[in-house]
């Protein structure tokens, strides 16, 4: 090459009014021209999307440190800000640096009508080929900005209930009861129903049998309720006193008693089989029945109150019992299927 340039130099092939002399003048126009109009315009581009990386870096970085110092819930929910502000940040540097790049084609001379008509027919396509997923993030995203649910709690999304095990912006995993993971998208999520927020309301329905005192009932179970609630194992799960509400129901022989636990979100259980096994004991040594929808019940028990003679018996009914016959020894019924006899 440096032995062309020598050669060229030489035999005068650069001198004006010759080819190459008017190519290299062109050159240097062209040069000209791009370092006083075009080069001004793209070192401004270029100081406008540093400032704006910059700019969004900080604005990222701000949201992750408020998100640690309010995190109520642990680190899952820090990890959920972090995957969201990740993703924030990859979308609009992308968007920044296909701006910037088109700009700089533009200055160059290319020609961006057809490079833009390729890229308006291709994100159609997957536009609809993807539009489920698209779908999925945007509802994720919404998920994630209005603190819906966070990975451990208990949850009902599109029939399904379980701890949320994991989510992202296209899906949450749910574990079920019996183990079963479940992957939803999350464009079917329409309906929250988030069992883990604020606290937990829990209703047990004592019977007992119509013969109780329903005041003495009442007042055993106000008594085991205030001993569960005043526990060491249980003082702090409880937000509220336990409710006894009274007699809420007669069916047949049973009154029915609910009791009413407000607790700490999913701690109702250990309080609520602590309390029924109280109960049951209670029952035992206050001599009360537990009700019983097939119990008849006949009378209050009171003597005073029976006038009526004692009933009884027929002689006949002294008589022992006749054995009984097996049914396929006896003689089958004959009669006259015409005339009945």
């Amino acid at each position: 090459m440096y032995s062309f340039v020598l050669f060229a130099i030489r035999t005068g092939l650069f001198d004006e009014g010759r080819f190459l002399g008017k190519v290299l003048n062109e050159w240097i126009q062209d040069v000209q021209e791009f370092v006083r109009l075009k080069l001004p315009h793209l070192v401004v581009i270029a100081i406008v999307a540093l400032v704006l990386a910059r700019l969004l870096r900080l604005v990222t970085n701000k949201m992750i440190r408020i998100a640690e110092r309010h995190a109520t819930v642990g680190v899952a929910r820090v990890s959920q800000v972090r995957t969201l502000v990740g993703v924030v940040r990859t979308t609009a540097l992308t968007v920044i640096g296909v701006i910037v790049g088109m700009q700089f084609l533009a200055a160059v001379g290319v020609n961006l009508a057809p490079l833009l008509a390729s890229a308006g027919i291709a994100g159609v396509a997957i536009g609809l080929a993807a539009q489920n997923i698209v779908k999925d993030v945007l509802n994720g995203t919404l998920i994630l900005v209005e603190d819906q649910f966070n990975v451990g709690d208990v949850i009902t999304v599109a029939g399904l209930t379980g701890t949320v095990e994991a989510m992202t912006l296209r899906k949450t995993t749910i574990r079920g009861g019996d183990g079963t993971l479940f992957v939803v998208p999350n464009s079917q999520i329409t309906t929250v129903a988030n069992q883990s927020a604020d606290f937990s309301a829990a209703t047990i329905n004592i019977s007992v049998d119509f013969s109780a005192d329903p005041n003495k009932v009442q007042e055993i179970l106000q008594s085991i309720a205030a001993d569960i609630r005043n526990s060491p194992e249980f003082k702090d799960l409880f937000v509220a006193e336990p409710q006894i509400l009274g007699v809420d129901a007669l069916k047949g022989s049973q009154l029915i008693f609910p009791v009413v636990f407000k607790t700490k979100a999913q701690k109702q259980f250990g309080p609520m089989r602590e309390f029924q096994r109280r109960v049951r004991l209670a029952l035992e040594e206050y001599h009360l029945l537990p009700g019983d929808p097939m119990r008849v019940f006949n009378a209050f028990g009171s003597k005073e109150e029976s006038t009526q003679p004692a009933f009884v018996p027929h002689p006949d009914e002294h008589r022992p019992p006749e054995p009984t016959r097996d049914p396929t020894t006896l003689k089958p019924h004959e009669s006259n299927p015409f005339s009945g006899e």
